[in-house]
């Protein structure tokens, strides 16, 4: 969230109508916007699309590069060749294997028609001298040879499987989720080696200290109970009846999808809710004397704004529904209790004016956060895993890191 300020800055030198998208400039806008290539690509403080951004995971942080055209420390001096070899094999030039924070495994997907034209439309941005900032990695993460052995591992080159009976427009939505889109870099759950999980896809997991939900039809914390209507509207403009988009996922909506063509929203949405559920392991009701100290703690600090029973009406009706919302409900606590450290803030209800930012609770012990954050996600009908102090310390300390 941290971000937005100068994503925003940047998006005006990145969205095209899509009437453009027909010429190859146009065109390479476009999927610009798809691959979401400012909210990566875009730091504070920096020029659009010079890198800087940092990805931070158990083995360190990498940071994103520049990809303007500058020629010494941008991709000035790239050929064609050496563009679309990045981002359909993870190599770039000289034959340095890329990190897989750079979601290349995803931009496979991608046509040599596809990378000339991104490749086209980034050398029409101006062109920002910014040196890369030096990536933070443990021993043996620092050394590049290892992503040849990650590579064989992860690296899937085969060509998707597409049911034969399915619509054009399910293929479209397959291939803007599992490719340009890369959803799965977040909504897939990771290994010790930061590998999908491939058998539970899009099941939720956690990237950069954020929990990113469940895409599957699961009622608990999934989209089970989305319309397709729903993932529209959410997609267009982070809000629905059962979410508010919140921390990288906003930043997603505002830089991304917001502003995608309706048809590719509608093809998304398809695609997703024809996902079948991928249900997480089951779990205890938190303890009655926590659901009691978290209920406290919600009414002395939160009932203001998200009512008694979290779903605020009147003055208040823009404030988020904690009551039913599936990121509140998700498997992992990390999104809610990240909430409650750091505060932020939600993109308004169209038509709405903006709403008062979430105030950070950092002032709370480990233990009232925990139980805050417990109370929410258990009252109301909501029902997920109780969160403890334990977690809510290891998030704080990690987010002074």
């Amino acid at each position: 969230m941290k971000y937005l300020p100068t994503l925003l800055l940047c998006l005006s030198c990145l969205w095209a109508p899509p009437t453009e998208a027909q010429d190859q400039i146009g065109r390479g806008k476009y999927l610009a916007v798809l691959g979401d290539c400012a909210g990566c690509h875009s730091a504070p403080h920096k020029p659009p699309f010079s890198g800087g951004l940092p990805f931070t995971a158990s083995f360190g942080t990498v940071y994103s590069t520049n990809i303007t055209p500058d020629k010494e420390t941008g991709i000035g001096n790239w050929t064609e060749e050496e563009f679309y070899r990045a981002l359909h094999d993870g190599v770039a030039p000289g034959g340095k294997h890329l990190y897989p924070a750079f979601p290349y495994i995803y931009f496979r997907r991608f046509s040599r028609q596809d990378t000339d034209a991104l490749f086209s439309f980034l050398h029409t941005l101006k062109p920002a001298r910014q040196k890369p900032t030096p990536n933070e990695l443990v021993f043996p993460v620092n050394f590049r040879v290892g992503l040849i052995f990650w590579n064989l591992l992860y690296f899937d080159k085969r060509p998707p499987t597409i049911p034969s009976h399915v619509s054009a427009e399910w293929k479209r939505g397959e291939f803007l989720v599992n490719g340009p889109g890369h959803c799965a870099a977040c909504h897939t759950p990771k290994d010790l080696l930061f590998g999908d999980e491939t058998d539970k896809p899009l099941s939720g997991g956690i990237v950069d200290n954020w929990f990113a939900s469940n895409l599957t039809g699961s009622m608990a914390g999934g989209l089970g109970r989305w319309s397709h209507a729903d993932v529209v509207k959410f997609l267009a403009t982070g809000r629905n009846p059962y979410a508010t988009a919140a921390g990288s996922m906003l930043e997603k909506v505002m830089s991304s999808t917001s502003r995608m063509r309706d048809a590719d929203r509608e093809a998304i949405a398809t695609y997703l809710k024809s996902l079948p559920p991928i249900r997480q392991t089951s779990f205890e009701i938190p303890r009655r004397e926590q659901m009691e100290r978290g209920r406290g703690l919600y009414l002395a600090h939160c009932q203001n704004c998200h009512a008694e029973d979290g779903r605020p009406t009147g003055r208040d009706a823009n404030y988020p529904s904690l009551a039913g919302d599936t990121l509140v409900t998700g498997h992992d606590p990390t999104t809610v209790l990240r909430i409650i450290l750091t505060g932020g803030f939600a993109p308004a209800k169209p038509g709405a004016p903006p709403i008062r930012p979430m105030p950070a609770f950092d002032k709370l012990d480990d233990g009232q956060i925990a139980d805050m954050a417990t109370y929410i996600r258990n009252a109301w009908s909501n029902r997920a895993p109780s969160a403890d102090a334990t977690e809510v310390h290891t998030l704080r300390q990690a987010l002074k890191d």
